[in-house]
């Protein structure tokens, strides 16, 4: 007899490492492999943290458990940085630093809602949302986001909705898209989650690359908002897989118990690293220059590629991907994709990861990478465009 399988189990894959797979195991192309898939910078993480790694890896403390809070010294760190940032008075009993900011995502998840509740999202919208929600027996409601209207998710949109649902996750600098909302309207949709009963999560991963906008932290205006974020894009440290939430007072001991019982700690000498980049002045002038060549790859990519791939995209206001509408080239995404690395050698992500229902039309192109990287992959797609004319 077979046994039995959760259907929890059952989840759509998460495509861009389905493509990063691909791209891993190809070896000996006729020219380099462009790698626009990953959310990954090409820089390396500051460099106070690798002194920090450097000093302490013959320390036998630091490859030993911490508190499943985190270290007290990095979550008194966490609440510098909002204070510095935000002029917030976080305290550091409110922080929890977790494996990645995805694992923290699950423990808001178990510890919010029971099985069977809604949570709302964007969609285009950051696929492991929605595929952690089903893991957990929870339902995702999308709401398709105009690209006319820049892709923003509104308290207007909100206000529409036929269910009231009992969660809403929300993103600034939002990936794909790159939208950043501004304090008037994080304000508002913080107001309406608070009047309809409403958990509001707030994913702020891309705080600090944002270019022409301020970021703005929802606990500026919800004293029930989470706040979700992480090490790996600013901070430029993906691999060390430390996230943190910062939690309402009335949170913090049932997350503190699920994360003693789900992972015990974060990994010690990443806790170590990150300490030491948060309290290092240099750290923020050094990520600040990576910020910048992350506008000068924007820009150039918007510049310099065929409007045949760009179409009607969401202006990319912070993060590091543009969502281009390529309905002009083809109407089967994956396709387009495998077209793009089988043939042109350039790995980018199928817009499907992000939208089930239009996202067969979309691709995410991430310009995390090097500049001389995002010319060459502006040549060669112009190439193949203008083959195909």
């Amino acid at each position: 007899m077979a046994l039995r399988i959760s259907s929890r189990s059952e989840l759509p894959s998460f495509m861009v490492m389905d493509v990063l797979e691909k791209a891993e195991r190809m070896t000996n192309l006729p020219q380099p492999l462009l790698r626009l898939e990953m959310g990954q910078p090409s820089s390396p993480p500051p460099k106070a943290a690798l002194d920090a790694i450097i000093n302490h890896v013959h320390d036998i403390s630091a490859h030993g458990y911490t508190l499943s809070r985190g270290t007290i010294e990095l979550t008194e760190a966490i609440a510098r940085h909002y204070k510095r940032w935000y002029d917030l008075d976080v305290k550091p009993e409110q922080v929890l630093v977790t494996v990645g900011s995805s694992l923290g995502f699950m423990m808001a998840f178990l510890t919010c809602f029971e099985a069977g509740d809604k949570i709302a999202m964007a969609s285009p919208g950051y696929s492991a949302y929605r595929n952690l929600m089903l893991s957990a027996s929870l339902e995702p409601m999308l709401i398709n986001i105009d690209p006319e209207y820049n892709s923003r998710l509104t308290v207007e949109t909100l206000e529409k909705l036929d269910t009231i649902p009992d969660g809403l996750i929300i993103a600034s600098p939002a990936n794909p898209t790159g939208v950043v909302m501004t304090g008037d309207e994080l304000a508002a949709i913080s107001r309406w989650c608070e009047a309809n009963g409403v958990r509001l999560i707030s994913d702020e991963i891309y705080h600090g690359i944002s270019f022409d906008k301020t970021d703005h932290c929802a606990m500026q205006y919800s004293s029930s908002a989470l706040i979700m974020n992480s090490f790996s894009k600013y901070f430029a440290m993906t691999g060390h897989r430390v996230g943190w939430i910062i939690a309402p007072d009335d949170l913090v001991d049932p997350l503190e118990r699920l994360a003693q019982n789900c992972f015990i700690s974060a990994n010690t000498l990443s806790q170590i690293a990150a300490t030491a980049a948060l309290d290092n002045p240099e750290t923020y002038r050094e990520m600040d220059s990576y910020v910048a060549r992350y506008r000068v790859n924007r820009d150039l990519l918007i510049d310099r590629l065929p409007q045949e791939l760009l179409g009607n995209f969401p202006y990319p206001e912070g993060g590091f991907y543009i969502y281009a509408d390529t309905s002009a080239l083809s109407n089967n995404s994956a396709e387009l994709t495998d077209t793009f690395l089988n043939d042109l050698y350039i790995a980018t992500t199928p817009g499907i990861d992000f939208d089930e229902a239009a996202g067969h039309l979309s691709l995410r192109f991430s310009f995390a990478g090097s500049t001389e990287d995002m010319a060459e992959a502006a040549d060669r797609l112009n190439r193949w465009v203008q083959s195909r004319r």
